[in-house]
């Protein structure tokens, strides 16, 4: 690959099973997911207001460009996931955003997952109907 420019800055973003590589530039505000429009990739409006909402804390919704590769998990995770890696992104393109940023809770990795089932039983932590005879 090559070296990275000044102007582009790089992060990843991660929320379940999905994962997010995420470029900003400077630029007009042009959201791109996967080679499709944010609009178009996160079909309902809830998600793409959750992957861009980062830019909208730092007042750059219309000032910085996002690419993002997203693999794994489903709409959801996958848009928080693109949340994560732009927070993480704005805060090595300026570092003064970081107390926005945390006190906004971009920068915080959700670390639920999904349990395992466990054996002999249906479930995570489901277990058999009780039967007294």
């Amino acid at each position: 690959m090559s070296a990275e420019t000044a102007t582009t800055f790089a992060a990843t973003g991660r929320r379940k099973t999905a994962t997010a590589r995420v470029r900003i530039t400077a630029g007009t505000g042009k959201f791109i997911a996967n080679g499709r429009s944010f609009e178009d990739y996160f079909s309902h409006e809830n998600f793409a207001g959750l992957a861009s909402a980062p830019l909208v804390t730092a007042g750059l919704a219309k000032e910085i460009d996002v690419t993002a590769n997203v693999v794994g998990g489903g709409v959801a995770g996958q848009a928080v996931a693109v949340a994560h890696g732009v927070a993480r992104a704005l805060q090595k393109m300026d570092a003064e955003l970081r107390p926005q940023l945390k006190k906004a809770g971009h920068l915080k990795r959700d670390p639920r997952q999904k349990e395992r089932k466990k054996a002999g039983q249906p479930g995570a932590r489901k277990r058999f109907q009780f039967s007294k005879r």
